[in-house]
């Protein structure tokens, strides 16, 4: 019956409901033991982490990594569920030490923490429809967050997840923050194909709720009228790849987050050309070289209080896991921009 549940959910149990006259509180007990017990746990190791942070001092701001293995609402593959274990494994891995590029020691906890990941999968298995997923990958960002001084760089995951992430930093922060968004795809869409927590619609949830102030979109190459019009609507800046060497400069150089509640950094790692990282679900050829990448994200200035890093597809990946080193090493010197 498990098996069964995991596989068609919500409407799964939503059946046994109406014609096998199964209690509807059997089932909504069940589910909120479950929401209760994740919860939990997020709490517990981000209090713990937080505490370790706290005891050995001297740290301002201090990342802990996220996961969220969310692949559903892809519109195309849901590979990117796998992505949180690879990443971290690649980041761990010892083909590299545990130094970033601007001299940060990984090792320190102070400059960075895991507390784990939300169980996506055992608590869709219990039949909660994307409504209250989102709220509960909201609340474990809040979890995070409140233990001062960690701040969450969350592990996806398709893009959907940016938008309860953004949600839960924007309230918890009390003000709109902005938002730097890499990517090939504008994700602005109002409802894809039905969907309103698409992959493919997460931005147009962010401005739609008031917590973004700026918008800027890096590295676009496959956009539609409606991602042009949506982002007129919402006064995005969105700078395409086709004019990338007119905007590299001010690219390089920019300043964010003055007057707002910080910088948040969404990183689709599609935005990448995909010779540099080929194990992503929609391959799009003309796409930033890694350096540029981290050029944009090194010489950022502004307050990073939270960042994702989204899209990676362990099942589109080469053998010798080179997107998922990719991917390691962009949460790494991200790593850099949140602790302080």
């Amino acid at each position: 019956m498990w098996k069964i549940i995991g596989k068609r959910g919500v409407g799964h149990l939503h059946k046994l409901n109406t014609e096998a006259n199964v209690p509807a509180s059997i089932i909504e007990n069940g589910q909120q033991r479950v929401i209760d017990a994740s919860l939990t746990l997020i709490r517990e190791r981000a209090k713990l982490k937080g505490e370790l942070v706290r005891a050995l001092g001297g740290a301002v701001a201090s990342t802990s990594l996220l996961g969220v293995p969310l692949g559903h609402n892809s519109s195309f593959l849901q590979g990117p569920a796998f992505a949180p274990p690879r990443i971290r494994e690649a980041i761990w891995c010892g083909s590299t030490n545990s130094t970033t590029e601007v001299g940060k020691e990984l090792k320190d906890p102070r400059v960075l923490t895991d507390v784990g990941d939300v169980p996506v999968q055992q608590i869709r298995d219990c039949g909660v429809d994307d409504d209250r997923l989102m709220k509960i990958i909201s609340d474990s960002v809040k979890l995070v967050m409140e233990q001062d001084p960690l701040r969450p760089l969350v592990l996806g995951g398709d893009h959907s997840i940016s938008y309860p992430v953004v949600r839960a930093v924007s309230e918890k922060l009390g003000g709109p923050v902005d938002i730097l968004h890499l990517d090939a795809h504008p994700d602005i869409y109002h409802c894809f194909e039905g969907n309103k927590y698409s992959h493919a619609s997460s931005f147009a949830r962010i401005m739609e709720g008031g917590y973004a102030r700026r918008l800027l979109q890096v590295g676009i190459r496959s956009i539609t009228s409606e991602g042009h019009e949506q982002g007129k609507i919402f006064g995005v800046e969105q700078y395409e790849m086709r004019t990338f060497s007119r905007d590299r400069h001010a690219l390089e150089n920019l300043k964010l987050g003055e007057g707002v509640k910080g910088v948040y950094i969404s990183l689709d790692i599609d935005c990448l050309d995909p010779a540099f990282a080929p194990g992503v679900s929609h391959i799009e050829p003309g796409g930033l070289s890694f350096r540029d990448v981290l050029n944009i994200i090194h010489n950022l200035q502004g307050d990073v209080v939270g960042a994702d890093v989204v899209e990676f597809n362990p099942q589109r990946d080469t053998v010798d896991g080179m997107t998922a080193m990719v991917a390691a090493k962009l949460v790494r010197e991200l790593t850099c921009k949140i602790s302080k």
